[in-house]
């Protein structure tokens, strides 16, 4: 089984990257050196014998015996180029970058001209630990070599630009200062890829429980939660969702009620890797399903990412079709609750190399991903790129150094607040292997402020919690930007939504009369205090009455405003959906004016809804209208949020 569902422990998964590096180091070396010339650049007998015999073990791969016997050839002939840069190579395959750099430098002082790719190699090398300036020099002095093979001139000059990014980045370093999560998370076995609720308060990671004698783990799901500042321990989240197979990088929506994730050659993928999803029934997970086409293909779909109205799926896929290696793609939900066909994110994102881990913020207008074929600091660096006005992805930025560093950055989320960001790491000092870590972004890096709508619903006559359906809309576009339904279990939800904005919520259930409210989240200061709402959702039953929250006119007027659509639409299927139910519409007023004034303009008022609803073919004997003036008022009129409560229209079950 590959190993790792989603091709991404981070820690195998940047020794391949230097695997691949290396095979190109050694394609260039074994091509310009290591083949066994007429004539040496030695005349040492004994050091050429021990040269052929290094060439031996370094061609069975025993590069500890090579090592030691070019250093005695070396002994004999200090100024032998072809057993200097075999040992350079041997240091570089050993990740004894240092001494590979000292190395390559005897050898470019000894000859600059003997081998010019030692100036790209060294350049590269020197990249790797950080040391861009000298990077910049090495790989200046390559390009200006000719003759050398254009695909190694093209590497050269990309791996310029990258030394360029990275001698100004280490000038200018970011805000950074990172805090291990702790022992309630992390442990001696490696943690990452982490999915946080949008409240910021349950966490869900992969972990990769290693056996005692070694070999390849176990890689499973866990769950903690933050109590007074800390993270408790981390429980195992078990059956279904966990299994004697690998699963990992895994995305959960706001409100912790479902989750997709990766799982590898399993019996019934379509590839190699497959997105699947569960949902969350209670306290319990359901069976993973397979999410099939559209998204999952015969290639590598991995890494997906929940946009937080549920409708949208990014992943990073090796399909056919894309830009280069692993592009990122999305899927969306269409009208008939089916995925779409995968779109592409396009060249500004994807470049012919591998963008990965995407991470779309709750915000549903920030992404950030990985990418190795973007402008970094030399493997994979994080970025971010916001939707402009027309929803187009702008040119993605890099979140700069030390964030990013010379090492593969990875498995990076931000949570819902966007001020803390959370990834995973080997850094000094850890539990383990990998641990996970936050720390608190930058301003210009963060995401649009979001905070949640946190609440319960239940019935208003027994207490009893209800499954129901809410939606939350946005009053000045009237779309819906949430959709979801509260947990069997508690009737509980949780919903992430940008501030700045006014919503409206409805919530419905089969045999119960919907419920509406509205509420502003502009000029919020606070988001840590979310918004709460706790909904007791009345039967359908005659004199039953509902307060419609989300009916507005103009100032003085009767004319409905377009922001009255949402909320007109629902009552309209309410009356479609129960066909033997009749209402009264009721208007009211505060009591600002003089009352023949109030009585008349709460009159057409309540008009106003009834001619919408018999336009839209209810049956004029099912309905009913009355103003009320000021005669009705729910609140004082001293005030003006009491004046607020008081000017509203209502409908009353007059018949069932």
């Amino acid at each position: 089984m590959e190993h790792f569902v989603a091709n991404a422990q981070i820690h195998e998964h940047s020794l391949m990257k230097k695997l691949l590096f290396l095979l190109l180091v050694s394609c260039f070396l074994h091509l310009a050196s290591f083949a066994q010339p007429k004539k040496y650049t030695s005349e040492s007998k004994r050091a050429i014998n021990l040269y052929e015999t290094a060439l031996d073990y370094y061609n069975a791969r025993q590069d500890e015996l090579a090592r030691t016997t070019l250093l005695k050839a070396l002994d004999s002939d200090d100024k032998f180029l072809e057993a200097r840069i075999m040992l350079a190579d041997i240091y570089t395959e050993m990740e004894e970058y240092e001494q590979a750099i000292a190395q390559y430098r005897k050898v470019i002082t000894t000859n600059p001209d003997f081998f010019p790719n030692a100036f790209f190699i060294l350049g590269n090398i020197q990249m790797m630990v950080g040391k861009y300036d000298d990077a910049k020099t090495s790989l200046q002095r390559f390009l200006e070599y000719k003759g050398t093979r254009p695909e190694t001139r093209e590497k050269a000059k990309k791996n310029l630009l990258t030394a360029e990014f990275g001698s100004e980045a280490i000038k200018k370093p970011v805000p950074f200062d990172p805090k291990n999560l702790g022992a309630g998370v992390n442990t001696a076995d490696a943690e990452y890829f982490p999915a946080l609720t949008a409240d910021e308060q349950t966490i869900v990671i992969t972990r990769n429980s290693r056996p005692a004698g070694g070999g390849h783990g176990q890689e499973d799901f866990y769950e903690s939660r933050l109590a007074d500042g800390e993270w408790i321990t981390a429980r195992n989240l078990g059956a279904p969702l966990n299994t004697p197979d690998n699963e990992g990088a895994q995305t959960i929506s706001p409100d912790g009620q479902l989750m997709f994730f990766t799982g590898c050659n399993r019996p019934e993928g379509l590839g190699g890797c497959d997105i699947y999803f569960s949902r969350k029934v209670g306290n319990n997970w359901t069976e993973p399903q397979n999410i099939r086409n559209p998204i999952n293909s015969s290639k590598w779909e991995s890494q997906p990412s929940l946009s937080p109205d549920k409708k949208t799926v990014y992943f990073s896929s090796s399909r056919a079709g894309g830009k280069g290696d692993k592009d990122l793609w999305s899927s969306t939900l269409t009208e008939q609750g089916v995925w779409g066909v995968p779109v592409n994110l396009g060249s500004v994102i994807n470049t012919p190399e591998q963008e990965e881990s995407p991470f779309i913020h709750p915000d549903n207008q920030t992404l950030y991903f990985s990418s190795d074929g973007l402008t970094g600091m030399g493997r994979k660096d994080i970025f971010y790129s916001r939707k402009d006005a027309t929803g187009n992805w702008t040119t993605p930025v890099n979140l700069g150094y030390p964030i990013n560093t010379w090492n593969n950055d990875d498995s990076f989320i931000v949570g819902a607040s966007g001020k803390v960001a959370y990834f995973a790491s080997d850094r000094k000092g850890g539990f383990g292997s990998l641990d996970l870590y936050s720390f608190e972004l930058y301003e210009s890096a963060r995401p649009t402020m979001v905070t949640y709508v946190k609440g319960s619903v239940f019935a208003s006559d027994t207490k009893k919690p209800l499954v129901a359906k809410f939606e939350l809309i946005d009053l000045e576009t009237n779309k819906v930007v949430v959709e979801s339904s509260s947990n069997s279990e508690k009737g509980e939800f949780l919903v992430s939504l940008p501030v700045n904005k006014n919503y409206a919520l409805n919530v419905s259930k089969e045999g119960y009369l919907f419920y509406s409210e509205n509420f502003s989240l502009k000029d919020i200061k606070d988001i840590t205090k979310p918004y709460q709402l706790n909904v007791g959702l009345q039967p359908v039953k005659t004199g039953e009455k509902v307060i419609l929250k989300n009916i507005f006119f103009e100032t003085n007027s009767f004319q409905l405003k377009e922001e009255s659509t949402a909320e007109l639409q629902k009552l309209l299927a309410l009356l479609q959906n129960n066909k033997n139910l009749k209402i009264e519409i009721g208007g009211h007023t505060d009591n600002v004016g003089d009352d023949k004034s109030n009585q008349l303009l709460s009159e057409n008022r309540a008009k106003s809804v009834y001619e919408y609803l018999t336009t839209n073919g209810i049956l004029a004997e099912r309905l009913s209208y009355k103003g009320f003036g000021e005669t009705a008022p729910l609140a004082t009129n001293d005030t003006e949020e009491g004046r607020a409560q008081n000017r509203r229209t209502e409908f009353t079950v007059i018949g069932n």
